[in-house]
């Protein structure tokens, strides 16, 4: 493709959602998709999925086979980016599991040697993050942060840490296609 995409996967996580998609809104060129349990967090946090559209392509998880996925094959995207990610979602791409839109994504950016970044809901021992009703504490447990540990010896996947690693290595990566 002449000027390939960013495409961008919300799941279930409200780890810093609303802070995730107010970044997102400054992009341009961008397909986003949402697993079935992130259309649900998007609700729980009051950000209407038509703002989303009314400046991108929404990509809902409604399929079985997750015909988009297929954009990966043809050079439709430069990068994929899984913000914020739930442990659910990390366990799965560790494990190879591509059952849902999302994680099929990861697994075929991968196959396609497109860069991912991920940025997951677990991690740190003991952390802030956001709920519905504001800030609270969370403590993954180990698994969880096995699982991020784990990720990042992934090849073609980076994860960030935090909402600003996040901001700055998809400003990064951007300025290094501009």
């Amino acid at each position: 493709m002449k000027n390939p995409r960013l495409a961008w996967a919300i799941t279930g996580s409200g780890h810093y959602i609303e802070e995730c998609i107010a970044f997102l809104l400054t992009l341009h060129d961008v397909d986003i998709y949402i697993s079935q349990a992130g259309e649900e967090v998007l609700k729980m946090y009051g950000i209407a999925l038509d703002d989303l559209r009314a400046k991108f392509p929404v990509y809902r998880d409604k399929s079985a086979s997750s015909p988009p996925v297929g954009h990966f094959y043809k050079g439709y995207y430069h990068t994929f980016v899984m913000a914020p990610t739930t442990s659910n979602t990390v366990a799965k791409c560790v494990l190879g599991i591509a059952d849902s839109l999302v994680t099929n994504l990861y697994s075929q950016a991968g196959k396609c040697k497109v860069p991912s970044i991920v940025y997951p809901c677990d991690v740190a021992p003991a952390m802030e993050t956001t709920a519905p009703g504001g800030k609270v504490m969370v403590y993954p447990r180990k698994i969880d942060l096995h699982s991020t540990a784990v990720l990042r010896s992934f090849e073609y996947t980076t994860v960030v840490d935090s909402a600003e690693h996040l901001f700055a290595t998809v400003t990064e990566r951007l300025a290094t296609l501009a």
